[in-house]
């Protein structure tokens, strides 16, 4: 079965669609690529474990960095619960709050 990779609601949407052209086609294509390898076989710098469920796909643009933090789901899907630009060295805990409370609403 191939992995999918989805966003998890229109919020996150909105969220994406935030973000700058070259962000969102680094996005795009991360998101290819575990599609056609598989969430196992992409590693750093691409994927990075944050803490417990969840994970984040590095972006990195003209304006920045930026990160889509996700959790997997059953049938191999990759599900984006926030996507935010960046400012500081660490993701904020703020940010790892909401995205973990976000993913309490995936159907299982």
């Amino acid at each position: 079965m191939a992995w999918t990779v989805e966003t998890l609601n229109e919020t996150v949407d909105v969220e994406l669609a935030e973000l700058p052209p070259d962000m969102r086609a680094r996005l795009v294509r991360i998101s290819e690529l575990i599609e056609s390898v598989g969430l196992p076989n992409v590693k750093e710098p691409h994927v990075r474990h944050i803490r417990g469920q969840l994970w984040e796909i590095r972006l990195k643009g003209k304006a920045g960095i930026a990160r889509a933090l996700y959790v997997t789901a059953k049938e191999q899907r990759v599900v984006i619960v926030r996507v935010f630009i960046k400012k500081t060295e660490k993701t904020p805990t703020g940010e790892i709050d909401l995205a973990l409370q976000r993913a309490k609403e995936l159907k299982p």
